[in-house]
């Protein structure tokens, strides 16, 4: 086999391949000897049917086989050896072929770039960590203790007021008739939620225990039975019982409720979510960080084809009104993308970094750990379609470079509180807001995380 390069011009090269005919006829006449054991033909024994009585019937498509097989080991191995890194899919014009013919050939090939990757080490970088004071810990469990339901019962003389529970029976009439979804049972409402039906609950201020109370509202429009939308109803309400908020005291006791050891264990876990809340939002701007300096690398010459792939990713959903008027900022950011692809990428190959299944599955572990109700789904949703897996690889490999690039680049500690984390990201927010790309979101830690994290560290 011959291999030489026809043309090269900027990243499209085109390469002339020569398969002599001997060895076209060569694995022509290999196919035949196969077929030879397998095909039963009427007047001949099994294995005895004559080659050219099987060239006669099947040498067309005995050619078209060996010739498909030819061009595809024959293309893969002139790239190979001409260390030509592919970008998209070569295209292949066939200039002479035919039985007792040399088989030629010329491939057009758009490469990718040459990336050089030294400068990352270049790259300056802030690495954040949280400060947590006590005053931190106590603010939070404070706050996560005013959000916890602790009512006491009210005296029978006293009145309810805004904040408090009150519990009803009640029913109602829509012009004196019954209706459906018209009576409940000990019914809790909180007076100042306006969580049951609008303007409901500040009409039940002022009720005592054991009295009535009728309440005239209009039935929502989301209102379960819609034939009853937006219909004025009569409640009348038998009142149950009242009660008044009261704050739970932080102690052992309040800790364990929230799955936590004890008020020592409970502050230590509120520390650790601080940290992850903060550390996550974070990490984030210093990934963004690197590739906006990664993107003013040297100018790198991007395929035209990988650029009209991301562009039409870009445009996937719009109108072709926005697709004309968004034209050449999508070009833009889709250069972008692949540039620090490209870069991203051909250090992670310098660095022979690599996904196994492992990390795989642990990702997925971690997902499942998140909503532990859905883990037969999650895992089902895997198994079933493997771009998800491709996604997850993805996702997992792209961290293993940005990780290392950390390693490489010139990084500086920065220990700080947390209002100083708020103004980052609040300063980040407004930067990320001219460009119309996503701002960083800092988690709030809730009652549900607590214990979530209270089951993770058991195991």
């Amino acid at each position: 086999m011959k291999i030489t390069i026809d043309s090269k011009k900027g990243l499209m090269t085109n390469l002339r391949v020569i398969v002599d005919k001997k060895t076209i006829n060569d694995q022509v006449i290999g196919r035949f000897e196969e077929l030879k054991k397998t095909v039963n033909l009427k007047g001949f024994r099994p294995g005895k049917v004559p080659v050219e009585i099987l060239k006669r019937q099947f040498g067309k498509a005995v050619y078209g086989e060996v010739l498909d097989k030819v061009l595809k080991e024959s293309s893969t191995k002139a790239l190979e050896d001409k260390k030509i890194k592919v970008a998209g899919q070569p295209k292949i014009d066939l200039k002479s072929h035919g039985e007792n013919k040399d088989l030629e050939y010329t491939i057009h090939v758009e490469q990718l770039p040459k990336i050089q990757t030294k400068e990352i080490k270049e790259i300056k970088i802030t690495n954040y960590e949280i400060k947590v004071t006590n005053i931190d810990i106590d603010k939070r469990i404070k706050d996560i203790a005013k959000n916890q339901n602790n009512f006491k019962d009210k005296k029978s003389n006293e009145s309810a007021v805004k904040g408090d529970l009150v519990v009803i029976d009640y029913k109602a009439t829509i012009g004196g008739e019954d209706f459906k979804g018209g009576e409940g049972k000990n019914t809790q409402i909180i007076l100042g939620k306006d969580l049951f039906i609008k303007d409901f609950d500040k009409q039940l201020i002022g009720v005592k225990k054991q009295k009535e109370k009728i309440v005239d509202v209009t039935l929502p429009d989301n209102y379960p039975h819609k034939e009853y939308s937006n219909k004025k109803a009569k409640f009348v309400c038998k009142i149950i019982n009242i009660k008044s908020p009261e704050e739970f005291k932080i102690n052992d006791e309040f800790a364990k409720n929230l799955g936590a050891k004890d008020l020592n264990n409970l502050k230590i876990i509120v520390s650790k979510q601080i940290q992850e809340q903060y550390k996550n939002t974070l990490d984030a701007i210093t990934k963004k960080a690197i590739l906006d300096q990664l993107d003013k690398f040297h100018d790198i010459q991007i395929p035209e084809n990988l650029i009209q792939q991301e562009t039409e990713l870009l445009n996937h959903g719009m109108k072709k009104e926005e697709i004309e008027k968004n034209k050449k900022l999508n070009e833009k950011t889709a250069k972008k993308r692949i540039k620090i692809g490209l870069i991203l990428n051909e250090f992670g190959e310098q660095n022979n970094l690599k996904v196994n299944e492992e990390e795989i599955k642990s990702e997925i572990q971690k997902q499942i750990q998140m909503m532990p109700d859905q883990a037969k789904q999650i895992t089902e949703y895997y198994q079933q379609n493997p771009s998800a897996v491709a996604s997850l690889r993805g996702g997992i490999y792209e961290d293993k470079i940005i990780s290392l690039v950390k390693e490489k680049a010139r990084s500086t500690k920065k220990a700080i509180s947390i209002k100083e984390a708020e103004k980052i990201v609040l300063d980040q927010n407004k930067e990320t807001k001219k460009s119309g790309a996503s701002q960083p979101k800092i988690q709030k830690t809730t009652t549900k995380t607590i214990k979530k994290s209270k089951k993770v560290s058991k195991k």
